[in-house]
């Protein structure tokens, strides 16, 4: 299996499932209300864990009762954890996940990210055929380059852009405005630019010139909410391009990914597993 790993935020969440996001001034009812720790980071550490076996996930809490909680929580997912805890609150994030199958999400607090200089086993990258960066700092970012293939989000474009760091492939959405990316906002252009569209696949531009396109996956059940949907199917890839060195076989796990998570409640009920 090749080894893998994450280097990004955590979140703890509180998901409210309801019939519709509510109008202004509406109120509506939950049906049912979760809480877990979940973000971009956490959740695709989670499903790289799945995929290969074991992972290793770098990342920071708030030293609160949610940013311990989330640390135990996530262990109990069975991570290699490398963490530190700050002593700020732990940054929360409520969703709403409705009958649409779509996920509602405020942010609430200070994005927290590990730093190159926290007293982490920054090491252990050296030997890691895959690694996805989800947040950091610089000196963070500079130690996920010792990944053998890294794979990044434009959720982090202003550190990729002050880093000058090479970037394998990049991440980015069609139609999610925080998640697009445009040529030339790198120096250099990442190896690989893949831009998701949903249920609709997405296409892929290499830096030499090649392109290409996937469909989406046929999802295996019946769609609960894309909450962790995007996080799976970039750990797909990032698990992918580790175990194969090929863009489109390692689209084609990804997009097994996505779908496997829409078909779960929340971003680890539907995740795929090796």
């Amino acid at each position: 299996m090749p080894r893998v790993a994450v280097v990004g935020h955590v979140e703890w969440l509180k998901f409210a499932v309801v019939e519709h996001v509510p109008k202004p001034g509406e109120i509506v009812a939950a049906r049912e209300v979760l809480e877990m720790a979940a973000g971009g980071g956490a959740a695709a550490a989670v499903q790289l864990r799945k995929l290969a076996g074991e992972a290793s996930f770098f990342t920071a809490f708030g030293d609160d009762s949610y940013g311990h909680a989330s640390a135990e929580e996530l262990r109990g997912h069975g991570l290699d954890l490398w963490s530190t805890f700050r002593p700020v609150p732990q940054r929360q994030a409520f969703t709403f996940l409705s009958d649409d199958h779509e996920r509602t999400i405020t942010v609430l607090g200070e994005r927290l990210v590990p730093r190159g200089d926290d007293a982490l086993d920054w090491d252990l990258l050296d030997d890691v055929d895959g690694a996805y960066f989800t947040g950091g700092d610089v000196a963070a970012l500079r130690h996920a380059r010792r990944a053998r293939w890294l794979v990044a989000t434009p959720r982090a474009l202003d550190v990729l852009r002050e880093a000058h760091v090479a970037i394998d492939v990049l991440v980015a959405s069609a139609n999610d405005r925080g998640e697009r990316y445009a040529a030339g906002q790198l120096d250099p252009e990442p190896r690989f630019v893949v831009l998701t569209s949903g249920g609709e696949g997405g296409r892929w531009t290499g830096a030499e010139g090649r392109t290409g396109t996937w469909k989406a996956a046929v999802i295996p059940g019946e769609p609960v909410d894309a909450y962790g949907c995007g996080d799976a199917f970039a750990a797909g890839l990032t698990y992918g391009l580790a175990a194969y060195d090929d863009i489109g076989r390692a689209l084609e796990v990804a997009a097994r990914c996505g779908a496997g998570v829409l078909c779960g409640r929340g971003p680890y009920e539907g995740q795929p597993t090796s």
